[in-house]
């Protein structure tokens, strides 16, 4: 079966994306944690660039979702109040990352 979100919000707070999947489930994310794992090519060599003990603080705008896009059948893109738009969060990553703790 493949996996697709029925839909997708953001908490009254903002802080938390919620995820309502087709298989009936419900995910939340915080924002943090998304933008942290971002998965465009400039945050990911941003991230090899960095000793594993680095802890990146995000300011307000960097953590605030400007709007969400649907990519295709498999995805979806976040534009980030800071402009940040690259990152293409594939529906089996967003499922993962609702799996871990932060």
């Amino acid at each position: 079966m493949n996996i697709f979100p029925k839909q997708i919000k953001l908490s009254e707070n903002k802080d938390l994306l919620i995820i309502f999947w087709n298989d009936n489930s419900v995910q939340t994310t915080s924002l943090v944690k998304l933008r942290k794992l971002c998965p465009c090519a400039t945050c990911l060599a941003e991230k090899e660039n960095q000793s594993p003990t680095y802890i990146p603080l995000y300011s307000e705008n960097q953590i605030r979702i400007k709007s969400i896009h649907q990519v295709g059948n498999y995805a979806i893109s976040i534009v980030w109040q800071d402009g940040h738009n690259t990152g293409i969060y594939e529906f089996p990553f967003l499922k993962i990352l609702g799996d871990k703790s932060d």
